[in-house]
């Protein structure tokens, strides 16, 4: 996974590889200063040297100028290094989920899958910037703090030193610790968005149910369990942190204890002893930066673990020989179809029929009979577990999955509209077309005089999901996105069944231009807007119990008939 992690620095090398010289020349900068204390206590006070005296704090003041352009240029260049790295995370993980199938989606919260993608991606971008910037400063200070310890006096440096194995100790047993707690708290934290995006798309029936109390007490439980794992996290951080700390505070008493008594017995002068102390604290920030170090890996792994998690996912795959089919006839067959959700229960058992080109079939029946899913088989946002689905003679796993869908066009129940104008809406069925194609679909469908009348026109915005709109008017923009795109194949799946019948009635005509000329495939409860399809399926759980036009199944007299009659009551 560290590996994974690594690769994302290539294309901003250059800049990071200049974040790390400028970190290394900071580190010589912290070094610097312990020296010129030595020399001044030493030598330049003692024997009077103003001159040298001057120069030196001339050096310093130079050296700290040049701290201040280091780091200006670690904070700010740094930082950008993170920040585009976890844009291209951010867009690889996008692009990704427009691979996977439905089944991801399925089984994955909505709210989940934005919290990997927006919050864990924050802390990989402190990872990303501050991690190898402080594990090599630290290294860096670490060696060299030694060094010139050591040249001070080589007992002192080895008593400091034997101090450290015991923060390194400390720091391993506590970071599985550490990865468990900051696991728990991210899964605790995309509930909680995933319940947000739940409650908040669903605020309207909240509120017509009044149900405020209900949502807070479902809020409350979820904010506990994040506080919880939350108080994990932050025990063991104490844990450690106290811990460290502690460490650090009885190397002071062990370095002032042994450094007194090596003055004290004429070891080591009072400047040998002040560069010593002032190098201990260079020695000691390092060892900090890496105990910061820990935490901060831990943090922004546990993130980009969970950003790998979803880049792992399955995506859809073509067969490696799929072929573009260009544009279809559109006559569709389904060949003994067997197909199971993932949880296991049979939907489609043996399903057998064909549709001829330019004609119209209806699936009508029980719900949960498999109608929807019919509709879902044949772009191939789900696979067949058994038998095929074949186009034009071809089944369509040998076709590539963009010119199938290219092929196919949807109006479901619940039409989606994009938080974007009326024109974007629209064009989003062929994002290339211009501007007299989008308004001559929208005449199509019945809907360009009613968008003139808005204020802005077909720039106006239709509100999250469209909620600026009546059903209606999403309906007859659906229409006229399908129209937009022009496929040759087309499935209306309960696209009236959420309108009231006056408004039916008026986009009725828009569906049967739409129909005109295209294989389609119609799923309804309203038998009104069936009765002239060319064929007609009664699908129920055990498959196909009736078939044929509309005269010929009241003939009949079965399921149809009688699901009939009573639209006629």
């Amino acid at each position: 996974m560290l590996q994974r992690f690594i690769r994302y620095y290539k294309p901003h090398m250059r800049l990071f590889m200049a974040d790390l010289a400028c970190a290394l020349l900071l580190s010589f900068c912290d070094l610097v200063y312990p020296m010129i204390t030595r020399e001044m206590i030493n030598e330049h006070i003692p024997n009077r040297m103003l001159d040298l005296l001057l120069i030196c704090a001339a050096v310093l003041l130079g050296i700290y100028i040049l701290k201040m352009c280091l780091n200006y240029f670690i904070q700010y260049y740094g930082h950008l290094v993170g920040v585009r790295m976890q844009a291209d995370m951010r867009r690889d993980v996008f692009d990704h989920l427009q691979k996977l199938p439905f089944s991801y989606f399925d089984n994955h919260k909505t709210g989940t899958i934005m919290s990997r993608i927006t919050s864990d991606l924050m802390d990989i971008t402190e990872l990303a910037h501050h991690g190898p910037e402080d594990l090599f400063i630290s290294l860096i200070m670490l060696i060299g703090s030694f060094i010139l310890m050591c040249d001070i006096y080589v007992p002192l440096a080895l008593i400091v030193v034997a101090m450290v194995p015991f923060m390194v100790f400390f720091a391993a047993k506590k970071r599985r610790k550490m990865s468990d707690a900051f696991a728990a708290t991210r899964v605790e934290m995309g509930e909680i968005n995933a319940n947000l995006e739940n409650s908040i798309s669903g605020i309207r029936v909240s509120k017509a149910y009044t149900n405020r109390a209900y949502e807070n007490n479902n809020f409350a439980a979820g904010n506990n369990r994040f506080v919880h794992a939350r108080t994990g996290a932050y025990k063991v951080m104490a844990e450690f942190s106290a811990g460290t700390t502690m460490i650090g505070d009885l190397l002071n008493v062990v370095l002032y204890l042994s450094g007194g008594l090596f003055v004290y017995y004429g070891k080591i002068n009072v400047g040998d002893f002040a560069a010593f102390l002032l190098y201990i604290s260079v020695f000691m920030n390092p060892i900090r930066r890496l105990i910061g170090f820990v935490e901060q890996f831990q943090n922004g792994m546990t993130g980009f673990k969970r950003f790998v998690e979803i880049m792992e996912a399955r995506p859809e795959q073509d067969a490696p020989d799929a072929v573009d089919v260009g544009t279809l006839r559109g006559e569709i067959a389904f060949n003994d179809v067997t197909f199971s959700y993932d949880d296991g229960k049979t939907v489609l058992d043996g399903l057998s029929f064909t549709l001829e080109a330019g004609k119209t079939l209806a699936l009508v029946g029980p719900s949960g009979g498999g109608k929807t899913t019919i509709c879902h088989l044949i772009p191939r946002f789900y696979e067949v577990d058994g038998g095929s689905i074949s186009i034009d003679g071809m089944d369509v796993r040998a076709m590539s999955r963009l010119s199938l869908r290219h092929n196919i066009g949807i109006v479901a129940q619940d039409v989606f509209m994009f938080n974007a104008s009326i024109y974007d809406n629209i064009a989003y069925g062929c994002p290339d077309a211009t501007r007299e194609a989008v308004e001559e679909a929208a005449r199509r469908a019945n809907i360009h005089d009613y968008i003139l009348t808005m204020p802005e026109g077909y720039q106006t915005v239709v509100g999250e999901r469209g909620m600026k709109l009546s059903g209606g008017q999403k309906q007859r923009l659906a229409i006229a996105r399908i129209f937009l795109k022009n496929p040759p194949i087309l499935i209306l799946d309960e696209a009236t069944s959420a309108l009231d019948n006056v408004t039916e009635q008026m986009i009725q005509h828009s569906l049967e231009e739409l129909c005109k000329g295209r294989t389609t495939i119609v799923v309804a409860h309203r038998l009104t807007t069936v009765r002239n399809a060319d064929e007609i399926l009664v699908v129920t759980d055990s498959g196909i119990a009736e078939r044929g036009n509309h005269d010929s199944l009241l003939a009949q007299n079965g399921i149809y008939a009688g699901l009939w009659r009573g639209v006629e009551k």
